[in-house]
């Protein structure tokens, strides 16, 4: 039983745990990337950058999760947006008020 419960506590603590920052595949010199950050820095969100170019992990990853390498592209959990302009992510967010709410978008 005490096995049990100390599962029980654990799995409460892995629920309780805090959504990672979304991940924000950019590259230098992007002028839809400068875009993107210059957007999500206005409306207060925090973001884990990774530079595509400078890291080649950080580009294997992108296009592992979007089947291509053109940024910017961002993910939060199972919230994939690729190859975006500020206008396009906007209107695919505004179709997941959960992730507007969590990421405290004001769009």
């Amino acid at each position: 039983m005490e096995g049990g419960l100390a599962i029980e506590c654990w799995l409460g603590l892995l629920g309780a745990m805090p959504q990672p920052l979304p991940i924000l595949y950019v590259k230098p010199g992007c002028p839809w990337c400068t875009e993107a950050l210059e957007f999500f820095a206005a409306q207060g969100v925090q973001l884990d950058v990774r530079d595509v170019v400078a890291d080649m992990h950080q580009m294997r990853q992108l296009v592992a999760l979007t089947s291509q390498s053109k940024c910017p592209s961002l993910r939060y959990g199972d919230f994939i947006v690729a190859d975006f302009s500020v206008d396009e992510f906007k209107a695919k967010a505004r179709k997941y008020p959960q992730v507007c709410k969590e990421l405290g978008l004001k769009i």
